[in-house]
């Protein structure tokens, strides 16, 4: 009886969390349409942008990182564990990963569209996690490629052509497109890194402190080093909800880390990779603000990299057995 009771609950549970993660999956592209806008308002300056957004996403963690004595002290330990090697030293500079990505936003979502942003970043994303994994990239098992994981990333590229398809004729638009391709290529290791530095420090809050600081340093230098040759006066914009970039992305990472308990990886991936792809487009659609057009093309393309994005999370005999072992 009890066996049964369980099994409906499941039932019940799991497509409730499913949508749950659809949800916060639309986060990301509205963190995207945020940061686009931003870097439209700062005259296409993605780095001013993501020094923007990453400083706030930074306040709120240094709040949340002093409210308790435990990650104080997890968070202070961090120079004596880089000095003592025990961590290769990538793992501490994934950060830069997230400031390609909120730079790229930045840049040119509000000249791509949330929805052909949105594409070719998962796109990335997905071609990179594949080589990570083919090459034990924060992984305990290698996954040599497969006829699932080829197909996966076959339409990862199909997808990204399509969407940028509309745009052949303006060049520009296409050089803005790689923008997102790439950071999700190099983001794809990032988890790794993230995880490696919650194991060392036993906090995940301290890890995701720790790359906000990284991400903001760097994009700060390179905004300063500009400032000081007089290629860009900076001002900080007057329209409040531009700096909450931050803080939505920070909302995202907050719910997936709830959800994928009760969901799994496999299942919290696909259902979040949907959540980001069909917000991006009802973004475009809803918000013509935004000044972005959906192509019939972009719509397929959104859903090839869907399909792209599931084929290539199927895991494989190798990977099942050492799950259930």
């Amino acid at each position: 009886m009890n066996s049964s009771n369980n099994r409906v609950k499941k039932d019940v549970v799991v497509p409730l969390l499913v949508l749950a993660t659809i949800f916060a999956g639309m986060l990301s592209p509205l963190q995207s349409a945020v940061n686009g806008q931003l870097g439209n308002t700062l005259h296409g300056d993605g780095n001013a942008a993501a020094v923007i957004s990453f400083g706030s996403g930074l306040v709120v963690m240094t709040v949340i990182i002093l409210a308790r004595h435990s990650t104080r002290a997890q968070f202070a330990s961090i120079p004596r564990k880089m000095r003592a090697h025990d961590l290769p030293w990538w793992n501490w500079i994934a950060g830069i990963c997230g400031a390609m990505v909120v730079f790229s936003e930045g840049a040119s979502a509000s000249v791509l569209g949330v929805a052909t942003f949105q594409t070719t970043l998962i796109s990335g994303l997905v071609i990179s996690g594949l080589l990570c994994d083919r090459f034990g990239i924060g992984v305990e098992v290698k996954q040599p490629f497969n006829f699932a994981r080829i197909l996966g990333a076959v339409c990862a590229i199909a997808a990204t052509i399509l969407v940028v398809s509309p745009n052949w004729s303006a060049p520009k638009v296409i050089g803005l497109a790689v923008l997102p391709f790439l950071a999700g290529i190099l983001a794809g290791w990032q988890p790794a890194g993230n995880s490696a530095i919650a194991k060392e420090t036993g906090s995940m809050l301290v890890s995701i402190t720790w790359n906000f600081i990284v991400g903001f340093s760097i994009l700060t230098v390179i905004l300063l080093v500009r400032i000081g040759m007089g290629q860009v006066s900076f001002e900080l914009p007057h329209v409040w909800w531009m700096y909450l970039g931050g803080p939505l992305g920070l909302l995202s990472i907050a719910l997936m880390a709830l959800l994928v308990r009760g969901l799994g990886l496999l299942l919290l991936g696909l259902a979040s990779t949907a959540g980001q792809l069909i917000g991006s487009v009802l973004m475009d659609l809803l918000i013509p603000q935004l000044g972005a057009h959906v192509y019939m093309v972009t719509v397929l393309g959104a859903l090839v990299a869907l399909i792209g994005a599931g084929i290539a999370m199927i895991p494989s005999q190798k990977e099942a057995e050492s799950t259930n072992n």
